[in-house]
This record gives structure tokens, sequence and C-alpha cells, in this order.
């Protein structure tokens, strides 16, 4: 089996991260890389997944204020190649409904083209929009509507 590191990511995020039955003490780098082994997940796609959540995490906005109304963002080279036309237009709507600030878009190409992958349809980038929201303070809002986009079978249109 081809496992990626996304494949690896959502095993995490839907077994460890979003479950609140879960000890804290199970979330440790060594007992999850277990649990992953055990799961059949290869040692390589393991710590592949484990150097993008560390990225992810050192992407974290800090004390600086969020960018809001900035210019304009424009997909170029390997965006343009690794991400469909639906993924960019799901973006910019994120971004202009403020779901996403700047910051955040950033964060998310970011992620996104740090995956294995050739390319990154719709249904990927929305999982890796909701790790990104996931680990942002104060995106609460914007993750619960995002998770209505992936889990519901009628997505919430945003008012």
């Amino acid at each position: 089996m081809k496992e990626s590191i996304l494949d690896v990511l959502l095993y995490l995020f839907e077994h460890y991260f979003t479950n609140e039955d879960v000890a804290p003490d199970v979330r440790d780098r060594d007992s999850l890389q277990k649990d992953l082994l055990q799961a059949g997940f290869s040692p390589a796609e393991i710590n592949r997944a484990f150097d993008w959540l560390e990225a992810l995490d050192n992407g974290r906005p800090g004390d600086r204020p969020a960018r809001v109304n900035g210019p304009t963002r424009i997909f170029h080279g390997p965006e343009l190649d690794k991400l469909d036309i639906e993924a960019r237009g799901f973006l910019v709507y994120l971004e202009h409904h403020g779901i996403l600030d700047a910051d955040q878009r950033e964060l998310v190409l970011d992620r996104a083209m740090a995956l294995d992958q050739d390319e990154i349809d719709l249904d990927d980038l929305k999982w890796v929009v909701l790790m990104v929201l996931f680990n942002q303070p104060g995106a609460e809002a914007a993750y619960a509507w995002m998770e209505t986009q992936i889990f519901s079978d009628e997505p919430e249109p945003l008012h």
C-alpha cells in the first residue's frame, strides 16, 4: 500500500488530535509512532508526517496582527502545478469570506505544498485547512465552519 503524508496526518487527526477520550500522555511522539507502525504506516512516512506537524506548529502566528485586506494572492509555478483550480478557488473564497486571514492562507499553502503528492485536489486541501485551523488559537469558529464543509453531505453556506 502506498500511503502518503496526508494519510498519516488524517489518521492522527481522526484518532488522536480531535478525540477528547485519548489521554494526553498517549499523544507523545514515541507512543504515536508505535501506534502508527502498528496501523501499518511506514517509518519514513511517519517521520515525514511528524516533520510536517512540527513545521505547522512553527508556522503559528505570534503576537503579530493578522493581515486583512492585503494584496490579491497570485498563484505561480509549482502552486499552479500542484493545486487544481477548485483548490485555488477555494482558498481565495476562504480568505474573501474571513475564514482564513492572509497569514493563515500562506500557512495552508506552505503545508499543502509540503505534502508528498503531485496534485492536491479540493478534498485534500480542505483537510489541510482543517488541520491548520485546528492549530490556530482563536480560530474555533472558522474551524467549526470548515468541519461542516468536510463532514456534512450538504455544506453549510457562509452568510
